[in-house]
């Protein structure tokens, strides 16, 4: 294989693999906010305990998302050194904000409620839960704001053969951009819930004794559900006439008709599973319906896929171009050999996957385990 070609397959695989992150932690980290401040109003001990249990599994995979995070940022340094040089002024500076705005804030945040369990007041501890979610949904604000300039580089002009930002505000009322950012974040509830509603239906399955624990927790999944799968299609269809305008090989058959159609599916299923589950949850009967509660694990992995089909449309879509109509992704690319590319695409790849299975590996056992049987004066992380 050509080096082109070989950069290419690693940027998929490593974008793909931190997307699947990211989407899972900012769909927990609501819920789990949710869970606090139900907490917080009613004094009830099952909600805090929902809290800590989730809150376990939300740390882990955001401890090893960020770590997917940083390895995929060094391939535009190594693999697309093109990107920086033509369009850095205006692809780094919504990147710029995301790492110092954002993360770093989402992190110190992070930080002070998981180590501030039964040392801050209740509703401290509660704000910065809340201030880890505000800051988490900022970062992909302005992840996707950096994507859309790629998709449709506005508010730049060309001078002596590199791109200058012009307009601001055009960042963020760029026409891929509008519909993208509801999208992605709505998807990312939905895969939050289907996480929580899959587990508590394992729990039910194993006829677990959290019989009130689980419930709440698999009501407030299917609901989240239900509210964000209508939103995730409504917004994933409202993205096509700007890509009709914009980019109309996008949506046009080939190799993307299949990724396309597989996404819509998977959407449409969920709304009607989440109205099937309702009438189960209203009058607690859904411990009794066992193939509902095998569906629901087996559903776990859907969303991620419609996600990974999602990526798919919008990135390859966009080919030859890095940033469209400016930029090819041939012109973009380093000036390295096949074999250079290929050890660094085998490097990255063998530590993704060592990350997806150490996550794959520590949330199957905490979610197996299931919540402590009384609530600890203890840190989010004790039991990892």
């Amino acid at each position: 294989m050509e080096a082109l070609s070989i950069a290419r397959l690693q940027f998929a695989t490593t974008t793909s693999f931190h997307f699947l992150f990211v989407l899972l932690t900012l769909g927990l980290v609501t819920l789990v906010a949710i869970m606090q401040t139900r907490h917080a109003l009613t004094g009830r001990a099952v909600f805090a305990r929902m809290t800590r249990f989730w809150g376990r599994l939300y740390v882990v995979n955001y401890a090893l998302g960020i770590a997917t995070g940083i390895v995929m940022e060094f391939q535009f340094g190594l693999n697309w050194s093109g990107l920086s040089t033509y369009a850095g002024d205006v692809f780094g500076a919504p990147l710029a904000i995301e790492t110092l705005v954002a993360f770093f804030l989402e992190s110190t945040f992070l930080g002070l409620w998981i180590f501030g369990w039964d040392r801050l007041g209740k509703w401290l501890h509660l704000a910065l839960i809340w201030l880890v979610a505000l800051t988490a949904y900022a970062s992909a604000f302005w992840i996707m704001a950096a994507n859309s300039f790629l998709q449709n580089p506005v508010g730049s002009v060309e001078e002596h053969g590199v791109l200058r930002l012009t307009d601001f505000g055009a960042l963020l009322t760029n026409p891929t951009f509008v519909s993208a950012v509801p999208h992605v974040l709505s998807a990312a509830l939905l895969t939050g819930g289907v996480f929580v509603v899959g587990i508590s239906a394992y729990h039910f399955l194993r006829r677990s004794e959290e019989v009130e624990f689980f419930s709440r927790s698999m009501r407030l999944g299917v609901v989240t559900t239900l509210v964000a799968a209508p939103v995730v299609f409504g917004f994933g269809t409202a993205q096509f006439p700007a890509i009709s305008d914009l980019q109309p090989d996008k949506l046009e058959g080939g190799a993307v008709g299949l990724p396309l159609g597989l996404m819509v599916m998977i959407g449409q299923f969920f709304v009607f599973a989440s109205l099937i589950a309702l009438p189960f949850l209203a009058k607690n009967r859904i411990t009794r319906a066992r193939p509902l509660l095998r569906l629901m694990v087996w559903g776990i992995p859907l969303p991620f896929i419609a996600a990974i089909c999602g990526w798919l449309v919008r990135e390859l879509g966009r080919q030859p171009w890095l940033v469209f109509g400016k930029l090819t992704t041939a012109d973009a690319l380093s000036d390295l050999s096949a074999g250079q590319v290929l050890a660094s695409f085998l490097a990255f790849t063998a530590l993704f996957a060592a990350l997806a299975v150490a996550d794959w590996v520590l949330l199957s056992r905490l979610a197996r385990r299931g919540p402590e049987p009384v609530v600890q004066s203890a840190p989010v992380l004790t039991g990892v």
